[in-house]
């Protein structure tokens, strides 16, 4: 059998760093099969400088809003960005395929293993099924009216399709965001999603909260774009997260997105209910996205005191200017620079694949895994800085 051995001044394992002495050995299909010191590794030892570590996980994308590039102009604040968003998704077929195409390549390139992946439609059946990116596709539902059980099947047929492409174990229906979905459509999701994995879009604006405590706010201006009347929408007198969480209690695992404006008494309540359901909580953060659209960063020190499982995520390029984890590592550095590239680094690797239920094979340079490998070079020390850059070994 044919063997590669891996020498760097760093060795990130998904959790530690070991020291540069350390040789990480995989067959020739990248799966690992130990790491050891270098005096007992022989030849043929393939060194370089910087750090070595498992390919990166996002959590969160839109791989099918790829054409958009571009489209939507930054700082437009949440509700503007969806009116943008929806006015402008429709293009030529062509046009869409080839973005999804290159999307999905350019993440590949940048280290990317897995994607834990929006779906509105099959637009991306076609590159998943050919792609070297492993995706968990999430089958997004919009509903905020009485008529959910025929909206619902439309998306049932979206998901049956992608389970007929092959991709049963790794597709599931979710809700898109609390501003979107009734509590109708919610029940639907919450049956259909039992045991399952599951993403929402969580308090990415203030307006959000501001609808569920009041119901004012920028979110009366979407619905009358729409042409969605909201009459029968009662406020909760409290934050949206507090207001639909305990709708969400039969899937195994939840994904919250996003988490701009979220408060102290939202995580407590997340963490109470989570336990009561006996379910995995992740926050997800998008950081570039969020200053993209709203000029605003999520509270990761707030996350870090709480304990919380923090995963990252690049969202959409209609709100990114690229696909790449390393671009929101580096972001959350500039933002919050006393997190050290140890605590980032698990975010975006053994996190993000626990996340996507995907642990078994990514994440973490652990004997049978076969994760990747990345090499960030440019480095300060062990810390990545703006001029770090990203290499694919594996």
């Amino acid at each position: 059998m044919f063997y590669r051995k891996f020498k760097a001044n760093y060795l990130f394992t998904g959790q530690d760093f070991l020291p540069g002495s350390q040789v990480l050995i995989t067959n020739e299909k990248g799966v690992i099969e130990n790491i050891i010191h270098e005096k007992d590794a022989g030849d043929d030892v393939e060194i370089f400088n910087g750090i070595l570590s498992p390919g990166f996980i996002n959590c969160h994308c839109h791989l099918e809003l790829s054409h958009l590039k571009y489209v939507v102009e930054c700082g437009t604040g949440l509700v503007e960005f969806l009116i943008k968003v929806v006015s402008n998704r429709n293009a030529v077929r062509e046009r869409i395929e080839e973005a999804i195409i290159n999307a999905d390549n350019e993440m590949y390139k940048n280290g990317i293993v897995a994607v834990g992946d929006i779906c509105n439609s099959t637009d991306t059946i076609f590159q998943k099924l050919k792609s070297k990116i492993e995706y968990r596709n999430f089958v997004e539902v919009l509903g905020f009216n009485e008529q959910s059980e025929e909206r619902f099947q439309n998306y049932i047929n979206v998901y049956n399709a992608y389970c007929d492409a092959g991709f049963e174990k790794n597709t599931s229906i979710v809700p898109h965001a609390p501003y979107t979905v009734s509590n109708s459509m919610f029940n639907l999701i919450n049956n259909f999603s039992a045991d399952k994995i599951i993403s929402i879009h969580n308090q990415e604006t203030l307006a959000e909260d501001e609808l569920y405590q009041t119901k004012a706010g920028e979110f009366l201006k979407l619905y009358q774009f729409l042409n969605i009347n909201i009459d029968f929408f009662k406020p909760y007198n409290k934050s949206s997260l507090q207001s639909y969480l305990q709708l969400l209690d039969k899937a195994k695992q939840i994904l919250l997105i996003h988490n701009t404006f979220t408060k102290q008494d939202d995580i407590d309540f997340a963490v109470e209910q989570s336990k009561k359901a006996n379910q995995n909580i992740s926050w997800c953060l998008c950081v570039n996205a969020n200053l993209y659209i709203e000029n605003a960063l999520p509270p990761m020190d707030l996350f870090r005191r709480n304990n919380c499982d923090i995963v990252l995520g690049t969202d959409s390029y209609s709100s990114n200017h690229s696909l790449n984890i390393l671009d929101e590592i580096k972001a959350i550095q500039q933002n919050c620079p006393s997190i050290r590239a140890k605590e980032i680094l698990q975010w975006a690797t053994l996190n993000g694949a626990k996340a996507l239920g995907m642990n078994d094979k990514y994440g973490s340079f652990e004997k049978r895994k076969a994760p990747g490998i990345v090499l960030l070079e440019n480095l300060d020390g062990e810390q990545i800085t703006n001029e770090t850059t990203i290499k694919r070994l594996l």
